[in-house]
């Protein structure tokens, strides 16, 4: 998500917090979710960033309304990533409050972390902007570690038994939202083991648009600091081993 944002807003000022000493969030209790991601936020708030998006869905789902109620300071925002994931499914522009109304798509397969899929968030969010679709949940246990551990053969058959399971409970999905944001990564499974009838919704071009918009009604929040910098709570060789695998170019972390 972050490169998404980085092609889509060049000169933007970057922090990026990656909490792998915890991970994976999908499969803790909603209290420990909010601990660690009010202690997370806290650090890039520390760092000198006033707006902070949360890039992982599970803690949008468990953290982000209990923190913007109660935990965030003045002067400073915490966005989470489900959002701009719906208005895209609903056909909605950025920013559209207006009263839920029928659309296009109505029946959805969420594939996330078991603790997303607990919390019907997505489902929450939805019900505001559309009403007549119907979601159908499936918990993707093993996905993220897969992903995290660089064993894309094992991610690769997990996915394919995740979607093999949702299938089993809603075969005619007409769209499926990728609801972590590790599983863009495993994009194209997703796509051939629900065959190609059915549209995927992924996060992050939708979230880096999104975010462009916003900053361009809130130019305040865009900060003053310079270039991009990478923080992990983890091992920094490992985490920049894994983060340059994947990205295909050098990412190095320091330790946050």
């Amino acid at each position: 998500m972050l490169d998404a944002i980085h092609k889509r807003l060049p000169d933007l000022p970057l922090v990026y917090l990656g909490d792998s000493a915890n991970a994976p969030y999908g499969v803790r209790t909603p209290d420990d979710i909010y601990d660690l991601t009010t202690t997370a936020t806290q650090r890039l708030f520390d760092e000198g960033c006033d707006l902070v998006i949360l890039a992982c869905n599970t803690a949008s789902a468990a953290a982000l309304r209990r923190m913007q109620e109660h935990w965030v300071p003045k002067g400073k925002r915490v966005l989470g990533v489900f959002v701009p994931l719906i208005e895209a499914l609903t056909e909605r522009q950025w920013g559209d409050n207006s009263p839920p109304h029928e659309v296009r798509i109505k029946h959805v397969a969420l594939f996330a972390t078991p603790a997303t899929v607990a919390s019907r968030a997505f489902q929450r969010e939805l019900a505001f902007r559309a009403i007549g679709v119907d979601v159908e949940g499936q918990a993707c246990g093993g996905v993220v570690d897969a992903i995290e551990e660089g064993d894309m053969i094992l991610a690769d058959a997990l996915v394919r038994s995740h979607v093999d399971a949702l299938k089993r409970k809603m075969p005619l999905p007409d769209a499926a939202v990728l609801g972590c944001t590790h599983y863009p990564l495993m994009a194209d499974t997703f796509q051939d083991a629900l065959g190609a009838d059915v549209q995927v919704f992924s996060q992050a071009n939708l979230v880096a648009e999104s975010l462009a918009d916003y900053l361009t009604r809130r130019p305040e929040m865009i900060g003053d600091g310079q270039g991009v910098s990478f923080l992990t709570t983890g091992d920094p060789k490992r985490v920049s081993g894994r983060a340059t695998q994947f990205l295909r170019r050098e990412i190095t972390f320091q330790s946050a």
